[in-house]
């Protein structure tokens, strides 16, 4: 098992990462949820309006991925989280995921500060040791996007310090997420439509 297992059309379309095997835990062990990712995918589409209107709190991107997933029973999800040494307790709160469930996590960062991939990170690798998820995702822009938001005048909303590919995958590769497999998808300028 590996990125293999994700249909080649998708894979055309986006730039897809695994780490600790994580599709062939999505796939094998968790078939429902990979089955709505998957679906997920073949049936998202870039638009223009995603890109040229602020974002606000939440973007319409976020908002059509958290709608996709909510018709499937996927929710955000804030763990409650403690650690108790010696009798003594102690809060070890985590931040909500934006798209969980069946122990599988989905994190989507597309015009964030970068360190909210830190934030992401730490966050899988603390609830993957705790036993609460069992594989996390994290969807995020490839920097080959930098050129269509440039000609679309929106070049300096999504700067070098955001959330894209580049800033993810070192961060990765350095142990940032520990112990759980992660699955990291690529929006790239084939999903792009007018």
């Amino acid at each position: 098992m590996s990125l293999t297992d994700i249909p080649k059309d998708i894979r055309e379309k986006f730039e897809c990462h695994e780490w600790k095997h994580a599709c062939a835990v999505l796939k094998n062990d968790f078939p429902d949820e990979w089955n709505d990712v998957i679906e997920m995918l073949k049936a998202f589409e870039l638009k223009k309006s995603w890109i040229t209107v602020k974002g606000g709190n939440k973007t319409n991107l976020a908002k059509w991925v958290d709608s996709f997933l909510g018709q499937r029973g996927w929710v955000e999800k804030q763990f409650s989280t403690k650690v108790e040494v010696d009798g003594h307790s102690m809060d070890s709160p985590t931040h909500n995921v934006d798209c969980f469930k069946n122990r599988v996590a989905l994190e989507l960062e597309w015009n964030n500060k970068d360190p909210f991939f830190d934030r992401d990170l730490n966050n899988f690798r603390l609830l993957f040791d705790l036993r609460a998820i069992s594989v996390g995702i994290i969807i995020t822009r490839c920097d080959e996007l930098q050129k269509l938001f440039c000609e679309l005048k929106r070049g300096k909303s999504y700067g070098n310090s955001t959330t894209h590919m580049s800033k993810l995958l070192p961060r990765i590769e350095g142990g940032g997420g520990a112990g759980c497999p992660i699955l990291v998808i690529g929006i790239s300028r084939k999903t792009y439509t007018e």
